[in-house]
């Protein structure tokens, strides 16, 4: 690890395959704690290039367990963290009301980390119970619409990153690569992403791809739409700067999002959602973030169309009825 530190320290770039090899051999477990953390910082004090983060997504590829769920035009829907802004479970809520108003979701997350509850927190402290049989996972999407995979089960050779992780407390590369290895590459994927470097880079990498794509960034630094400023949204077909009051949405204040700073009391906010007793900011911002991923599957559904659902899928108890299914499984 002394030559890479060096070579990174020099202000040289990794190559793809460069980045792969050393990511692989992170995840055999071949540097110490201190090691790795030298390692992730370097990418805290300058951008990360494409081809890093290319290499450092196919090594954590072939190092996951992967799931088939091909039979289902799933959606995931991922913000890559890191902004800072400590908000409650928008896109882990938005999930729910995509898949009560009827499509398919697989919803890949994991533990906080420069957060205070992570999506993976949050379901757990509800009482969902995590999943790595492919046959359960498969059974629990065609039955409830849901899947939810909890990425250290499906990528367990990263187990000696984590705790580095959640010692530094920060954002590292590893909250960019979280939305590009769902252990099931679904075919259709809305990400948030913390600044609009990365945002470019996110749409380089799905060009590649033959998915179907909506990336936003909220202008005010917000890893989803969060409805406080204009929007960047960048999909297959389009890209424009969007502000929120064209969408027939109140301008919201970043205080409105914020998590209660605990699990418990986000754990709350999540429910109260779901369960039509939240502010209306805490409901807006997750009608909006669904409106756009309904979009993004059915391409020929207008966005008020979309709005509608989302709204009547929360409004009739859709998104809490696959909530309680979900837990109960």
């Amino acid at each position: 690890m002394k030559e890479i530190l060096s070579y990174l320290f020099g202000y040289h770039q990794l190559s793809s395959s460069q980045a792969e090899e050393i990511l692989m051999e992170i995840a055999e477990g071949k540097f110490t704690d201190s090691e790795i953390s030298s390692f992730l910082t370097v990418f805290n004090m300058r951008q990360i290039s494409i081809d890093e983060l290319d290499g450092f997504r196919n090594a954590l590829l072939k190092l996951s367990v992967p799931i088939d769920l091909s039979d289902y035009n799933a959606i995931d829907l991922c913000g890559t963290g890191g902004d800072g802004k400590d908000t409650f479970n928008i896109s882990t809520l938005t999930a729910f009301v995509v898949a009560g108003a009827g499509y398919h979701v697989a919803k890949h997350g994991n533990y906080g980390a420069s957060s205070s509850c992570g999506s993976s927190n949050v379901m757990e402290y509800l009482g969902y119970r995590f999943k790595k049989n492919k046959k359960e996972i498969q059974q629990e999407i065609e039955e409830t619409g849901i899947t939810f995979l909890h990425a250290p089960l499906f990528n367990p050779a990263m187990k000696h990153v984590a705790p580095v992780r959640r010692a530094l407390g920060l954002k590292t590369f590893f909250n960019m690569l979280g939305p590009l290895v769902n252990p099931a590459q679904p075919n259709n994927q809305m990400v948030g992403v913390f600044n609009l470097e990365l945002a470019r880079m996110y749409q380089y990498l799905f060009q590649k791809s033959n998915k179907r794509y909506t990336i936003v960034h909220s202008l005010d630094g917000y890893d989803e739409i969060s409805l406080t400023s204009p929007f960047k949204l960048i999909q297959n077909d389009c890209e424009r700067t969007i502000n929120p009051i064209e969408l027939g949405f109140t301008k919201l204040q970043g205080s409105e999002l914020a998590s209660s700073g605990d699990i418990k009391g986000t754990a709350k906010i999540f429910t109260d959602v779901l369960q039509n007793k939240a502010t209306r900011a805490q409901q807006e911002v997750v009608v909006c973030n669904a409106a756009f991923a309904i979009q993004t599957i059915d391409a020929h559904c207008s966005l008020e169309e979309a709005k509608q659902r989302a709204i009547e899928s929360l409004q009739k108890g859709a998104a809490f009825d696959v909530f309680k299914k979900i837990i109960s499984k």
